[in-house]
């Protein structure tokens, strides 16, 4: 797929070059096939590109005529809302936690992505992110690695830790992230997020605070 991308990057940037050349020359009317006034545009050509490559890694990407051929992965940036459902036991009671309402935020550019996941009790942030995205073998996937920190008032029984996670990315019917996590305490489990806003909200929105009615069945 990066391959892929790269030959219609440089097809792309080849063509739209070629164009700008011949509007330079008609506009100004030279003659390309003198080579003074060939290379007299080399500045004006250079220039243009890079002002809409500019525009392209700014707000481009994002458009959906671009995703597949040019731009690999899809545009997540805003606030998705869910719950965490993990395998850790109260050791007290024997009884696993009841899932967890949970919101995930996600900025992204065309460089980079990342990823912060709050809770009631904590917060978990990105520092190595990828994608892994095949569309020929209809994978589409989200990596990223994460420390987690919980509110000091619970520093007692939860302590920072790192953890990693794989979510895959489905877009139709409608927009989910939805995979599993582990955490070097052992712990493992499944989050699922349901698309809520544009915005990067900073807090779980108010009708998003109670516990769902149903599991996912590997979590029964």
């Amino acid at each position: 797929m990066k391959n892929i991308v790269l030959k219609s990057t440089i097809y792309v940037l080849i063509g739209v070059s070629a164009l700008i050349w011949f509007g330079f020359a008609w506009i100004s009317g030279l003659n390309l096939s003198l080579a003074k006034d060939f290379f007299s545009l080399v500045p004006k050509v250079v220039s243009a590109d890079l002002l809409l490559i500019a525009i392209f890694v700014k707000w481009g990407w994002k458009f959906k005529i671009f995703r597949g051929w040019l731009v690999p992965f899809p545009d997540l940036n805003g606030t998705w809302v869910g719950y965490v459902y993990s395998n850790w036991v109260d050791e007290a009671t024997g009884n696993k936690i009841t899932p967890i309402p949970a919101m995930l935020t996600v900025k992204q550019t065309f460089f980079s992505t990342s990823y912060v996941v709050r809770t009631s009790e904590m917060q978990s942030d990105s520092y190595v992110e990828g994608f892994l995205i095949d569309e020929q073998r209809q994978q589409k996937e989200l990596t990223y690695s994460y420390t987690s920190r919980p509110r000091a008032s619970l520093s007692h029984r939860s302590n920072p830790h790192d953890g990693a996670c794989v979510l895959s990315i489905i877009e139709n019917p409608k927009r989910r992230l939805k995979g599993r996590y582990w955490t070097e305490r052992q712990t493992t489990g499944e989050m699922i997020f349901d698309f809520y806003s544009d915005d990067l909200l900073e807090e779980l929105p108010d009708d998003h605070r109670e516990h769902p009615k149903t599991e996912p069945e590997n979590q029964r």
